[in-house]
């Protein structure tokens, strides 16, 4: 006999395509059955692993070199940190800078649908809205970053 989370683990995706569409499918996915324990690591059904960050209060301590953050090691490169428990949105700015936004749409709240278009403009997939990367002029929020080495510091 199955236990409840293997059953809904096969079954829920199935379901939920057929009576909701594929939207109603992020609440059946992976990430909904992780939990940031607030260290670096997450708890789910592989109990916990080293996502490459910790966590201090609102402050996250980022090492630039765990595979996770790979695809921050060029300019231009970008990462939703929600995979990994970080609501946040990566963007490699320069050599010298990463900047970081709220992963969530200001116009519907949408979380985790986002594209980055021409390295200066988010897009939300949820109705296609941008919003600007300059922090300076968008309707994102806009956390404090700093590079020190190896080792990125988001304060939300």
């Amino acid at each position: 006999m199955k236990d409840r989370r293997a059953f809904l683990k096969e079954v829920c995706p199935t379901v939920a395509f057929a009576f909701f569409g594929v939207s109603f499918l992020e609440a059946c996915s992976a990430d909904s059955l992780e939990e940031d324990t607030g260290d670096g690591t997450s708890t789910g059904d592989g109990g916990s692993s080293d996502n490459g960050y910790t966590k201090n209060g609102s402050t996250y301590t980022i090492d630039l070199t765990h595979p996770n953050f790979s695809d921050l090691s060029s300019i231009g490169g970008w990462l939703n940190g929600s995979g990994i428990g970080i609501q946040a949105l990566f963007l490699r700015m320069s050599s010298t800078t990463i900047q970081a936004y709220s992963n969530r749409c200001p116009a519907h709240g949408q979380r985790n649908q986002w594209d980055l278009m021409n390295n200066s403009t988010f897009k939300c997939n949820h109705q296609g809205n941008t919003y600007s990367t300059d922090c300076g002029n968008t309707q994102l929020d806009c956390f404090t970053t700093s590079i020190n080495g190896n080792e990125l510091t988001l304060t939300m």
